[in-house]
């Protein structure tokens, strides 16, 4: 099934594997939680030096970038923050592939809860344990190491190839919009998020709001002179579950009508108060609500103010109503076309490797793959390694599936080339 050329290929796929390693684990140790990417930045970008592959900085404060209809207004300042890409054949006339992937994690706190400090990479057992080893530096590491396999192996890339390491995946999908915005595009992108050696076929739709509440603070000698900002805002939890299941008995569109519940509503963080003796003045809650493709951000929005609104006027008092933000993602779902020659092309790749079909998965999740689809016009999938507790605790990816990714990546590269000289998928 495999050429001379390709077993080459493969053979420099493995004498890389200890570099793909070392570039995980180097990745790992730059804790690059938002706000705090520079280190993993300029690690990434010596890496790429060190390849001899060019870099170039995207910078996510472009030119009318703020204006894009797809970008979501963060609350933070974007001044001096950037992607990194790495360009091969740019001026080349034949079809642009675009590996991406994100550089960024969530935060590891309770630190005290991982067995070692999340950003001190360490293995055990054939898996390699770090925030962000399985979400999704091994992938990025894999990815790139596949370009300098095809390349060490004496195999010419002649198309044009892009390189994407982004930021603000976890929380805006800004990063990869951005290089969208100022020219970085393509015709078909792989992202190795870590769902395994399978084709991602779809995602929902991703909405994260924030809601305060004030209330009337007052020294606990006479609690019933305050207002409780914290109480109050538990009364509207039930609220948001009942908006959940609002969404979930929404028409759906095939595949997820398959599914039992894949719209989840999560209240991912909540504060308030700044005194254990004072009645809490404020309550802050944020939040993110899944939804189905082909189902707008805008609509999401107005139903979760309409939940909020309609609460706040069961309470029937003369507590000021709450305010509503829309802080971060506001992403549109998808459903991947799994007839498109890219995607036949690497289940053809997996299967030649693996000796069997490439499964399917049907994500409940978003990714960036949204801005390729939705705002690019661009097809791609998700194909990457096996990883577990990806935003928890003792997050780790399998070792093993770090070198399928590479293996099937570089036979990808490899093939790609081929499949737009033939002008079909019979590479």
């Amino acid at each position: 099934m495999l050429d001379a050329t390709e077993e080459r290929i493969l053979a420099c796929c493995e004498t890389l594997m200890d570099d793909t390693l070392e570039l995980t684990r180097d990745l790992v140790r730059g804790y690059s939680v938002l706000g705090q990417e520079q280190g993993v930045l300029a690690t990434m970008e010596h890496w790429l030096e060190r390849l001899d592959l060019p870099v170039a900085r995207v910078a996510l404060d472009a030119p009318g970038f703020a204006d894009h209809p797809h970008r979501a207004p963060p609350p933070w300042s974007t001044e001096g923050r950037y992607n990194l890409v790495s360009r091969l054949n740019p001026a080349v006339d034949k079809p642009h592939l675009v590996l991406n992937g994100h550089l960024d994690v969530v935060p590891a706190e309770p630190t005290d809860m991982w067995t070692r400090p999340p950003w001190e990479p360490w293995e055990q057992d054939g898996w390699l344990y770090g925030r962000g080893a399985g979400d999704m530096k091994a992938g990025i590491a894999a990815m790139v190491m596949a370009v300098q396999a095809v390349r060490q192996a004496g195999v010419e890339i002649d198309f044009p190839l892009t390189l994407q390491t982004v930021i603000e995946e976890e929380c805006t999908g800004n990063g990869s919009l951005a290089c969208l915005h100022q020219g970085y595009s393509g015709d078909f992108v792989l992202i190795p998020e870590p769902f395994g050696a399978q084709i991602y076929s779809g995602q929902v739709g991703v909405l994260w709001f924030r809601m305060r509440l004030d209330g009337v603070p007052a020294h606990v000698l006479d609690t019933r002179a305050g207002s409780n900002a914290i109480e109050t805002l538990q009364g509207y939890l039930p609220a948001f579950k009942a908006l959940e299941a609002e969404i979930n008995a929404l028409p759906r569109p095939a595949p997820y009508e398959a599914l039992d519940h894949p719209f989840n509503l999560s209240i991912g963080k909540i504060e308030g108060g700044n005194w254990a003796s004072s009645v809490p003045a404020h309550a802050i809650l944020e939040g993110r609500v899944g939804f189905p493709p082909g189902m707008r951000p805008d609509e999401v929005m107005e139903r979760v103010r309409q939940v909020i609104a309609e609460h706040h006027r069961a309470l029937d008092d003369a507590s000021p109503a709450p305010r509503v933000e829309f802080h971060g993602f506001r992403s549109e779902g998808l459903l991947v076309d799994l007839e498109t020659p890219g995607i036949r092309l690497l289940s053809r790749c997996h299967e030649d490797l693996v000796g069997e079909p490439p499964a399917h998965y049907l994500s409940t999740c978003t990714t960036d793959l949204r801005a390729f689809h939705v705002s690019g016009g661009i097809n791609g999938t998700c194909y990457g390694p096996v990883a577990q507790r990806i935003h928890g605790v003792d997050e780790c990816v399998e070792i093993d599936s770090i070198r399928r990714v590479l293996t099937t990546y570089a036979l990808f590269i490899h093939r790609w080339a081929r499949l737009n000289e033939t002008g079909g998928d019979d590479a």
